[in-house]
């Protein structure tokens, strides 16, 4: 189970170990949803109507878009920005997952509070998620500038890129987006793990033939795409702000815009692109986050196991 738990008869899990495995289900999470995520980050970024009826735009559907990019950049290109996602993906999974085991074990401890209700799981996965956040939102813009670019590539490098982004913005460049970033972690992170709390229990108590694993895979999927879907223009406006200042690489994909901060961000996307605008690249979006956040719960899972399957010898 996920989370401090004090009826459990397996060894209790100290933080570190907490982190070992949240950042290996990170990187074996990340490898494999990698494509879905370049699709996604190009669909956000389009200013232009994603939509099979009004082609407009350079990409307008999720295999159109997937032969496109195939077609001009090669396979390589569904693994743009690869290093500084799995660097995020091991700083993001080690940190979010310990803080959530402290922070269940202090609600057990320290208040009148069930740990393992799904109430303290939506507050300390919230707060866990924040916490991730801010350590890691400068390899979540590294690897946004990286998936977005085309070829011929501005950056050549994660060294070039960090030298380039610093000489032409400061520090302050990597953390932009960070404001519409916390405001969406807390309530999606936090309705993962709800969700997931809910729903493994209620398929363990229907279901008690099929393997925990299995569990783990159905309720993490379905708690991702709930919460992806409640938090979505969230994600879809810090990408547009991440690649303030990157408006060269992005000429060559239709139309650019450069907003002046969050509120700017979001009153010209209603203005100029609509309600819809806010839910560009939903549907690959949707599916990658059914798949990240089902294998994440799984792989973490089965790395806690094995964790603890080793210190009970």
């Amino acid at each position: 189970m996920v989370g401090y738990d004090p009826n459990s008869p397996s060894v209790s899990l100290a933080p570190e170990e907490a982190a070992l495995a949240g950042s290996a289900a990170g990187i074996v999470t990340r490898a494999l949803i990698s494509p879905l995520d370049v699709v996604k980050i190009r669909f956000q970024l389009q200013i232009e109507k994603v939509s099979w009826r009004s082609r407009q735009g350079k990409y307008w559907g999720l295999w159109q878009a997937t032969r496109c990019i195939l077609t001009e950049e090669g396979l390589p290109a569904f693994w743009k920005g690869h290093i500084p996602a799995q660097l995020l993906s091991v700083c993001y999974g080690a940190v979010q997952f310990a803080s959530f085991e402290v922070l269940t074990e202090l609600v057990h401890k320290k208040t009148p509070y069930n740990s393992q209700t799904a109430g303290v799981h939506f507050i300390c996965g919230g707060l866990a998620a924040c916490s991730a956040t801010v350590a890691c939102q400068p390899l979540d813009t590294l690897r946004t500038r990286f998936a977005a670019q085309g070829e011929p590539k501005i950056y050549r490098n994660l060294r070039h890129a960090i030298g380039t982004m610093l000489r032409s913005g400061g520090p302050f460049t990597f953390y932009r987006g960070l404001t519409p970033t916390l405001v969406a972690v807390f309530p999606y992170a936090g309705l993962q793990f709800f969700f997931y709390n809910i729903l493994k229990k209620l398929l363990e108590h229907q279901d008690t033939k099929s393997k925990a694993g299995l569990h783990s895979l159905i309720s993490g999927s379905c708690a991702g795409v709930i919460s992806k879907t409640l938090t979505y223009p969230f994600d879809l406006i810090k990408k547009r702000l991440q690649v303030g200042g990157f408006e060269e690489a992005r000429l060559k994909f239709g139309e650019v815009r450069t907003y002046h901060g969050f509120v700017d961000c979001v009153l010209r996307i209603g203005r100029e692109e609509g309600p819809r605008g806010f839910f560009k690249g939903l549907s690959p979006s949707l599916l990658k986050a059914a798949l990240s956040t089902g294998f994440t719960f799984f792989w973490y899972e089965f790395f806690i196991s094995a964790i603890v399957s080793l210190k009970s010898r």
